[in-house]
């Protein structure tokens, strides 16, 4: 059953609209050929289908970009961007790229709801790109944010200066590399959760960041939960979702 049958099938009485949007969650998507788009994906979620730029070519890029931006989307989130995608996307959409997290996103709109705020902290400023695509991705979703960087435990000082602001959120990200113990001390901190994202960022025993995964999955600090290695598109859509409860979405 298509869209115009279900809203006929409601002017006729025939269909609640509860029904319907029942139906609508589960349909429809759009064949290209090279992906299957879930144009309703926001009706089910409150954000609508990323695009994950990587091993895809620019021309694929857009012209997924193309078939959302007909059906009139705003902020289409394009992870893991590559310059040269940028580039040509660029040329044909309004396209915002951020080359440091190689986030894109097309026809921008942020409107934030609320005045709960994430708070994405980095241990260092080498880990300042998966915070950003943290960030972004919890800004495109429409929520506030506020970025605590390079407050790492070997200074921990810098940390305590910032208390305030890691006290204020709803939900903190916290990105490190190395050890990742960064995660452990702002879990002791606050009473708050604490999502934990382990950079690659460290020296040849730091295993391009699994020694960073391990610390956080061990961390002592019961608040914290861990996505995985330079996962900061992740943390930000489910520190969205936490920053979003009880309020309107």
């Amino acid at each position: 059953m298509d869209t115009l049958e279900m809203l006929r099938e409601i002017q006729n009485g025939g269909m609640s609209p509860e029904e319907a949007l029942e139906k609508m969650k589960l349909q429809p998507y759009e064949d290209l050929g090279i992906a299957n788009i879930d144009h309703h994906r926001k009706i089910r979620q409150h954000h609508a289908e990323v695009i994950y730029g990587a091993s895809k070519t620019p021309e694929q890029i857009l012209k997924i970009v193309y078939a959302m931006d007909e059906r009139g989307e705003k902020n289409i989130l394009i992870t893991r961007m590559a310059p040269e995608a940028a580039d040509i996307v660029g040329a044909e959409m309004n396209l915002f790229y951020d080359p440091l997290s190689k986030i894109g996103i097309v026809n921008k709109e942020f409107k934030i709801r609320g005045d709960d705020y994430i708070a994405v902290v980095s241990a260092g400023t080498s880990d300042i790109p998966v915070c950003e695509e943290a960030a972004l991705t919890a800004e495109c979703m429409g929520n506030r944010v506020r970025r605590i960087y390079d407050v790492g435990v070997a200074g921990i000082h810098r940390l305590f200066a910032r208390l305030e602001d890691l006290m204020g959120a709803k939900v903190l990200i916290v990105v490190a590399g190395m050890e990742g113990a960064l995660a452990s001390v702002v879990g002791g901190l606050v009473d708050k959760p604490v999502i934990a994202v382990p950079s690659s960022v460290g020296y040849g025993a730091n295993f391009g960041g699994v020694s960073a995964l391990l610390s956080m999955l061990n961390s002592c600090a019961s608040t914290v939960s861990v996505v995985n290695i330079d996962n900061g598109f992740g943390a930000g859509i489910i520190a969205g979702r936490i920053n979003q409860i009880g309020g309107k979405v």
